[in-house]
Order: C-alpha cells, then structure tokens, then sequence
C-alpha cells in the first residue's frame, strides 16, 4: 500500500497541476469505473446514488482518504469497499480518474433540474401545528457531516427531538422560513431539500446543479435562490416545493462565465444579492415588488437581475446590519489576478466603492461579525492564513487593532447580549483551542481547549444569547454547551463531527454576531 499512494502522489502532483486530465487515463480505466460505480455515481461521474465524482466536488477528500473509501467502502452510507475485488493499482487508477478533469464537462440544465424534483407531501398536506413541544424559535439544527445526519436541539433543554439523514455533504448552512417552521439545505453535489420541522419529515427535493455552493431564502418565504460553481448558474425556486422557476446563466458582457461564491437575502432591501467569483461584478434579484403571482413565468419576470460592475474582484462578503452595504474582499490565487492587501466597501444602493480596507493575508468576511465599541460600529474578522483578527471601525473605515490569535480562523461568533466574541485557529497549529475576546476591551480574556487533540470551531448562541454551543469536529466529537456568562462548561452532548449549528430565532431575525 506504501508503494500505491507514493504512485497516487506523483500522479496527484501531476492532475493538480493540470499536466494529467480524463484523455490520459486508460481505456481499461474507464470501463472499470462504468463496471463498478455507474450504477450508484452515474456515467458521466454526475451523482446518482452516490456522490457526484469531480474534481471539484472531491476538493476536500483528500487522495489518500478516497483510496480508503473505495478500498475500504465508508461507514453509515450505501458505499461498499472494493479491496476484494480489485486490486491496489486498479483502486489507484479509479482515484486519479475520479480526480481528473472529464474529457466532456457535464451540464445541468432545466430539464435536468425539472426532471430531479421529487415532492413527497404536497404543500398543505401535513399538520400545521407542531408534533414536540418545544419553543419554535429556540430550536437548533445541528449538522452532523461525520455520517450525513442532522439534529434538531431543542434549545432551552438541549435535548436532541430527533435525527435524520441528510444528503451527503451539505454546505453553506441550512436557511429557514421567516416563521422559522421548514427549513432549507444544500448539498455539495446540487441537492436542495426542504424540512418540515413541525413534522419532522423532508417535503421536496431538487437538485439544481452539480457542484453547489449555497443558498438563500427570500424574507417573505416564497423564493429559494441557489448558486453553483458548477455549471456557472443562478436557480430560483419557488419555496412551497422547490419547483423550478428560473435558471440563470451567469457571465458578464462579453461572455465570460463565473461560479457563484455565495448567495444572500439581503432582508433591508428585499432581495438576493450574489457573490461572483471570476468577473468583478455582484448581482442583486429584487423581489420586493414582485406580484404574488401563481405563475412561474410571471414570478420569473418580477425578479430581474441588476448587474452592479466594480473595480475589482469581490467574492467573500460581510453586510452592515442595514444591509445597504457590503464589505467584501477577494480570495488570492485566482487565475489572471493577484489579491491586493485591502478589501472593499461597496454601496448596494449606489454600485460604487465607499472606502478601501486595510486587510492583509486571507479574511473571512463571510465569517465576520460586528458590534458597538465605544459608541461607535465596528466589525470584525478572522484570518485564513495570518493569526490575526482585524477590528475596524465602520465610520472612518481604519483598523482599530489587529488582535493576535494562536493560529488562522474560520469562524467568528457573538451574540448581542453576549459581551464577548468567539474565534477559533482552524487552520492553525493549535486547532483544539477557542478565543473568547472582551467586546470592549478588544482582548483576548480566555482560551478554552475543550478536547484536546481534536478541532473546536463554530460557536452559535441561544435566542437570548445566555448559552454558547461549540463543536468539536471529531468522529467522536461533540457539541458543547457553555454559559455564555461566565464562560463555564454546562453540558457535552456526543455527536458525529458536527460542524455548524444554526438557531431558528437568530437566523430569521438576522441577529449581530451570527452568519447571515
């Protein structure tokens, strides 16, 4: 086996860098792949059953985990291992396919998004009212992507109400209806699935792209908007069963294409707004004057798409709580670009650059969060690649302070009751330990190690901000509950690497602190 992973990495070398692609691979390789996962992740490596097989959807399986998948077969799924039957170099054949770009890039267009929907209670067929008793906008949906589960918490008690399977590998977190009672999730291989959390049941599913990045639902509850980075593609859904209104292809005036790096209700102005990742442009679908029209053609037509061009890339965003601006930076290593060290304002309503921030390595504004200090609004930042965590004053636009961290994070959390702030080092050396940062005195008052040895990141807080929830991203992880007051630990619930967990209240009501 030693032998076979140091082949897979000379060959991973080669398809990262674009040197090796689908025409290199054997023929014998091709017809193993139809032989033996057609059946479960579709001919053209789409998904079926099984996962889509790209390698944009497979960018965070490492080489040496997808040998072990299909050796090995992957717990709590229909995936079986293939050890018996295939031999060490016919595995490492099927990996450096599985890993290379198709001869033929495979589309997903209406047909296709019409023809996946599956509708299993029709709008208005369950019970209205709630099947627990539990406060509403208390609830928790925890997301469990060790096995593709998730659970619903009940927030007061923390109790689990129930667990269910999701699709594999959900991404860019749940969304809920603004009375908070069905829920949305979005798949990394384009399945959208819609919950009702009264009933405990999935209501309808469809799968809008090949490789998805987010979703967003409109403040009225009556749009679902998806973007993918595969095809370069907008879907709108109508929310009562995820049918299919509209499917936007996304370029610019001469034609270039971009992926999507995330779609957002921007709640002050009733609309969509877009992150692109590959033209310097953000796009805005307004649906605060469309009609409460039954028609999908006429809902289509009441949603257009404003164009707003800026002056450079701007794919990773953070909104004032007005909504009216967007604070945004771009990511670095783009293909024909370079990443200066400063981020953007940008005025949704005007389409022009307000101010420059002063923002070196990789920020996660998507992460970002802000507050009142001193009378006066700021927001906050984790970094991807420095330790750092920028505060910047939202008046005059400077850094206020850079505070010091053990490592680069990923995740920023408050609450506004809470006076402090919570950032992990994800992507430091010391991944097991969590910041807790004095809102006022811009310091860093405690670090926890809650398990160590095993990453601690993504906290979320209760509706009235008195408890914080923090996972711990294991196999045999947990989710940890601490009194957001005095920072005290108050009870540890197993779970199967739960990453994120979102609460109903602070979610529809878009409260400071928390991810939009």
């Amino acid at each position: 086996m030693r032998s076979l992973l140091k082949a897979s990495g000379v060959i991973s070398a080669l398809l990262l860098s674009g040197a090796v692609s689908a025409a290199d691979i054997s023929a014998d390789t091709e017809k193993l792949y139809q032989e033996q996962c057609a059946a479960c992740h579709q001919a053209k490596r789409v998904g079926g059953i099984g996962p889509a097989l790209l390698p944009q959807n497979l960018k965070r399986l490492r080489r040496t985990q997808a040998i072990d998948v299909i050796s090995n077969g992957r717990a709590a799924s229909q995936m079986e291992g293939f050890s018996d039957r295939l031999t060490e170099q016919q595995i490492s054949d099927l990996t450096d396919f599985i890993y290379s770009k198709p001869k033929v890039m495979p589309t997903w267009q209406e047909e296709d998004i019409r023809a996946s929907q599956i509708v299993n209670h029709a709008p208005g067929s369950l019970p209205d009212g709630m099947q627990f008793e539990a406060d509403p906008m208390n609830l928790f949906i925890v997301v469990e992507i060790g096995d593709h589960h998730a659970t619903l918490l009940n927030g007061d008690t923390f109790e689990p109400i129930h667990r269910f399977k999701t699709r594999f590998a959900l991404h860019g977190g749940p969304k809920f209806t603004p009375d908070g009672r069905y829920v949305f999730f979005a798949s990394r291989d384009g399945w959208v699935s819609k919950f009702d959390i009264y009933n405990l049941k999935v209501t309808a599913e469809i799968r809008v792209g090949l490789n998805t990045r987010n979703i967003a639902v409109s403040s009225d509850g009556r749009y679902v908007l998806a973007g993918n980075y595969l095809p370069h593609s907008l879907v709108l859904l109508d929310a009562k069963d995820l049918s299919l209104i509209k499917r936007i292809d996304v370029a610019d005036d001469s034609g270039k294409s971009s992926r999507i790096s995330a779609v957002y209700n921007a709640p002050g102005r009733s609309s969509f707004v877009a992150a692109l990742k590959d033209i310097p442009e953000i796009w805005e679908l307004s649906y605060g004057d469309s009609k409460a029209s039954s028609d999908p053609q006429q809902q289509a037509a009441d949603l257009p798409v404003r164009r707003i061009v800026l002056d450079d890339y701007l794919d990773d965003f953070l909104f004032n709580q007005s909504y009216e601006l967007v604070m945004g930076t771009t990511r670095p290593k783009q293909e024909g670009r370079k990443r200066s060290a400063e981020g953007q304002v940008v005025s949704l309503e005007s389409g022009e650059r307000q101010a420059t921030l002063d923002l070196a390595g990789m920020p996660h504004l998507g992460s970002g969060i802000t507050w009142d200090y001193n009378g006066r609004r700021v927001l906050a930042t984790p970094n991807l690649s420095t330790s750092e965590v920028s505060v910047i004053d939202m008046e005059s636009w400077e850094t206020i302070k850079n505070i010091p961290t053990e490592g680069p994070g990923f995740f920023m959390r408050s609450h506004k009751n809470s006076p402090y702030a919570w950032v992990d080092v994800f992507f430091g050396k010391e991944k097991e330990a969590v910041h807790i940062i004095d809102k006022k005195s811009l310091e860093i008052v405690k670090t926890i190690r809650p398990a160590p040895g095993k990453v601690a990141a993504h906290v979320e807080f209760t509706k009235d901000g008195r408890y914080a929830l923090l996972s711990i991203w294991d196999m045999d992880g947990a989710l940890i509950v601490y009194d957001a007051k005095t920072l005290e630990e108050v009870k540890r619930l197993p779970m199967v690497k739960p990453s994120g967990k979102y609460n109903v209240w602070n979610k529809t009501h878009y409260e400071e602190g928390t991810s939009h």
